[in-house]
């Protein structure tokens, strides 16, 4: 039986700066090997989580978005049928100001061919401008606003694509405890009061 407030979180798969830890590449794509990853995801998800899950959330980077659209295309398609379209959520972006953490304007996304059909318009004109809640500086307050976010909404199961880096925050991860491309942990509220709105592990997917 599924709790009350299951939260899936996914890493997206492999992007072309993940290959050799180049951090120079702006908002970088999956690479061949990360879009077979994502198919993974789907072939694993397909008969669970793609059935079940209430509501789709991803970060507005370019390998988040690609990860989703690949890894979990029933699910979309299953909640834009049923009026409930993915979410793209820029406090769900990675954790530092490199380049390759910096996403597009909401202007260049709308216009990019493989995204058609995403609503960006909740998207904030400096969302990737990494300054204000987006600073570094500042990632664990934007982490307990995403997760008192979460705990908010109605849905009962929820699936997030974002980053290594975010996720251990989000999730309070010790830092040896690496999130590996495509990797899927389920999470519950600890306590439903709790200002925090802290996470605890639910099972492991993958």
């Amino acid at each position: 039986m599924v709790p009350d407030g299951l939260i899936h979180l996914i890493r997206h798969t492999q992007a072309e700066h993940n290959v050799n830890s180049d951090w120079s590449i702006r908002d970088p794509s999956l690479t061949p090997l990360g879009k077979q990853q994502a198919e993974l995801i789907n072939e694993s998800t397909l008969h669970n989580i793609q059935t079940t899950a209430n509501l789709l959330v991803a970060s507005p980077l370019t390998r988040t978005l690609q990860t989703t659209l690949i890894g979990l295309p029933q699910l979309k398609a299953r909640l834009d049928a049923a009026g409930q379209p993915l979410i793209v959520l820029s406090r769900l972006q990675e954790e530092s100001d490199s380049p390759c953490d910096t996403g597009k304007s909401r202007e260049v996304l709308e216009k990019t061919e493989e995204f058609e059909g995403i609503d960006f318009s909740a998207l904030e004109d400096d969302w990737h401008g990494k300054a204000g809640d987006f600073a570094p500086e500042n990632v664990i307050a934007r982490a307990k606003w995403v997760r008192r976010w979460l705990r908010a909404r109605p849905e009962r199961e929820i699936v997030v694509v974002s980053h290594g880096g975010f996720l251990q925050v989000i999730t309070d991860t010790h830092p040896l405890d690496i999130w590996e491309n495509g990797e899927i942990r389920s999470f519950t509220f600890v306590e439903e009061e709790d200002e925090d709105a802290a996470l605890k592990r639910y099972h492991r997917i993958t």
